[in-house]
């Protein structure tokens, strides 16, 4: 008998209509988590990410919740300014250039922006 690969339980992170384009929101680490999440309104809809920088694994926001550079173009790191695009997370320039945030796959369902309940992340 084959058995189906298990489908992640998903949880919430946010209402849509609290991320609208342009914005950021992060998020405190799940239970047993050791890194926050935040999230981003690219041009192409909302992107999830580690709050972790590949340099050096601090959290990247300038201020709770604070990502983007003063244009809203780059997520930016607040510890040595490394510039990050918002839609792969590719690190442009900095310390980790060529590195790249860490990805969460997300999904919105009924307006809310849900990601896997995977408390490693």
């Amino acid at each position: 008998m084959n058995s189906l690969p298990l489908q992640p339980r998903l949880r919430p992170l946010c209402a849509l209509t609290d991320l609208p384009p342009g914005a950021t929101l992060g998020f405190a680490p799940a239970e047993g988590a050791q890194c926050g999440l935040f999230a981003v309104h690219g041009p192409d809809g909302p992107v999830v990410y580690v709050n972790a920088c590949p340099h050096l694994g601090v959290p990247l926001d300038w201020l709770p919740g604070r990502f983007l550079s003063q244009d809203g173009s780059k997520i930016v790191c607040a510890t040595h300014g490394a510039e990050f695009r918002i839609d792969t997370g590719h690190c442009l320039r900095g310390p980790c250039r060529g590195e790249s945030l860490t990805l969460v796959p997300s999904t919105v369902v009924n307006g809310t922006l849900m990601v896997a309940d995977d408390p490693g992340q």
